[in-house]
Parts: C-alpha cells; sequence; structure tokens
C-alpha cells in the first residue's frame, strides 16, 4: 500500500489579471522505504509539489483541486493547525539551505529536544539522549560536545546533518527533501546521499527528493517522476527513465549529462525555454521546443499512459486501435 498518495493535484494561484495554475493534474504515489526522486527545470514546479504536501503553500497559493492523501488520511484540506500537528511528526521536511531550517539564537540541541519534546510523549532527559543519538546516527562527530554548540559553529556539510536529524527528530513516516545538497560540495554531496539511502532503509520512511541534479537521481532513487511546466513529463523506475526515456524532455535532460568517453566540444542542450506560466502552449507544453513534434501535439495535450516500462505523457506512445504499433513508431 502506497504510503502517499498525490491525486490529481491543481494549485493555483490567483491575481488581478486571471488566475495562473501552478500545478495541473498531478498524480503519483510513493510507498514506504521507496525513495521517489522529483527532476526538472527550475520553474518546471517541484517544489511548488513537495510545498503542497508539507502545507506551506506561499499565499495566494492554494490547493484548487484534487487530493493529498498521507497512509489515507486526507491532509490538503486540514487546518493550519492540524496540520502543524503531522507536518515534524508524520512529514519531515529538508530544505536546501540549512541557514534557513535552523534558528541562529539557539544551540542544535535545545531545537531537536524542542521538536522531540513536541510531537513525542518523553522527558527532556530522554529527548536529549534521543538528539545525541540522532546526531552521532547522522555522522556528527563528538556529538555528546557538539549538540551545545550553534549552527554557526557548523560547516555547510554538518549543518545539513542536523537538519537531517531534525527532520528524524519525531520518527516521519515521509520526508520530503528538496534540494538538499545543491548547495553542498560534491564529496558532501555523496555523504548527504548515502545517509538518506541508510535513513530510508533503516528506518522505513520514505523519501521524496526535489533535485534538478541527474546525478544524484540514478545515484539515490527507486523510481523518478520528471517534470515540465507544472505537470509530470515521465514517471517510471529510475533505471529505465535513465537509459530508455521516453519523452523527448527526459531524452534531452539525459543529453544534456556530459559524457566522459566521449570528446566534443559542445554540450547539448534544450533550445528555448519553459514557458511561463501565463503563456503555456495549447497541446503539448513541450512541443515549442520538441523535436519530434506533429501536429497533435499542438492541438492535444497528452495524458500520462504507458510508455514501455515508464508511462510519459507523450502522443508519440499513442496505441492505434486494433494495433500493437504505436504512433511514435508509425513516425
Amino acid at each position: 500500500m502506497s504510503l502517499l498518495q498525490v491525486k490529481n493535484l491543481v494549485v493555483e494561484f490567483p491575481g488581478r489579471r486571471g488566475t495562473l495554475r501552478a500545478l495541473d493534474d498531478i498524480s503519483f504515489d510513493i510507498a514506504p522505504g521507496e525513495i521517489l526522486g522529483v527532476v526538472g527545470e527550475s520553474g518546471a514546479g517541484k517544489s511548488l509539489t513537495g510545498a503542497s504536501i508539507i502545507g506551506l503553500l506561499e499565499p495566494p497559493g492554494r490547493v484548487a483541486s484534487g487530493q493529498i492523501l498521507l497512509d489515507g488520511q486526507r491532509i490538503d484540506d486540514l487546518r493550519p493547525e492540524q496540520m502543524r500537528k503531522i507536518r515534524g511528526r508524520r512529514i519531515g521536511a529538508i530544505f536546501q539551505d540549512p541557514l534557513t531550517s535552523l534558528n541562529p539564537l539557539y544551540s542544535v540541541g535545545r531545537q531537536l529536544v524542542e521538536t522531540i519534546t513536541t510531537h513525542l510523549p518523553v522527558s527532556r532527559a530522554e529527548a536529549r539522549r534521543r538528539a545525541i543519538q540522532l546526531l552521532r546516527d547522522t555522522g556528527i562527530p563528538a556529538a555528546e560536545e557538539r549538540i551545545d554548540h550553534f549552527p554557526h559553529q557548523f560547516s555547510g556539510g554538518m549543518r545539513q546533518r542536523v537538519v537531517i536529524a531534525l527532520a528524524l527528530a519525531a520518527e516521519p513516516q515521509l520526508i520530503v527533501a528538496d534540494e538538499p545538497t545543491t548547495a553542498l560540495d560534491v564529496s558532501i554531496q555523496a555523504q548527504i546521499i548515502t545517509l538518506l539511502k541508510t535513513v530510508c532503509k533503516d528506518r522505513g520512511a520514505a523519501v521524496m527528493l526535489i533535485t534538478h541534479d541527474m546525478g544524484v537521481i540514478a545515484e539515490t532513487c527507486d523510481r523518478v517522476a520528471v517534470m515540465y511546466a507544472g505537470r509530470i513529463a515521465e514517471i517510471g523506475p529510475v533505471h529505465h527513465v535513465i537509459n530508455h526515456p521516453a519523452h523527448p524532455y527526459t531524452r534531452g535532460l539525459m543529453a544534456c549529462i556530459p559524457d566522459m568517453d566521449t570528446d566534443r566540444e559542445r554540450l547539448n542542450q534544450i533550445d528555448g525555454a519553459m514557458p511561463r506560466l501565463n503563456a503555456i502552449p495549447r497541446g503539448c507544453a513541450f512541443n515549442p521546443r520538441c523535436d519530434r513534434v506533429f501536429d497533435r501535439c499542438r492541438e492535444q495535450r497528452p495524458e500520462l499512459g504507458p510508455a514501455g516500462a515508464t508511462r510519459a505523457a507523450c502522443w508519440l506512445h499513442e496505441r492505434v486501435p486494433g494495433s500493437c504499433i504505436s504512433t511514435g513508431e508509425m513516425a
């Protein structure tokens, strides 16, 4: 059974000149112990999807329709005080910049202890013991001493480990990690990735990993959802999406990754740019940048459907009635 279910999620931003639709009919699920990667260009809607799940949409953003269910319970329509009890206790969050997640005026130990005592029925002494163990588990050396240090006394990588410890403090079922390695050195990134994988395996927590780095996705995730212009373009097992991309946008993203075995002067790129929310083209949103576009792409919007081992929103994989051939295979 899925731990997290996102069903036909639509997020809108009302304004004086009309309503902008930032997420358009997003659906996916995550099983306990699974890591789902969410990847795409800036503006694709990755972080907005995470914020919707955590209940931290910035006004005037709102969930206009659809449902978000955590372990079968709908959480997108809860009152703010109800959502606060779930956030931290059942859903943990890891953000890109650890300094924005940590209070510079309090020691990391105080912040960990307050989080634990807020969500779990334990004494402060027990909470402190748990906090020290969490710091140990996340790779903080000399945890008994460092627990009384302040955020500015930690390096960037160590601060991110403290943030992961905070996210794990109340033993949540789901962790939403929004670009958790972007601000870190490459060597530290690898350590944080390993830590996330270990946490997922040992604690059985589901992880939603939001990133723009396909290398991080390949190293960390079980499945990956590729987002474009507020919709899911392709979703499936990470090995198949990376090695056999079914959507032209996914194929373009993979082609942009440098190949160390090939000698070439210029990197591949996807021509054009992500459309603005008030200028999303008719039909498939990717059609102005697609090298395999045909008339139907410009008129009708494709839905997610079978595309080999993955699911893709692309007319190239539309089955012809009475045939085992897709339109893409015939083209």
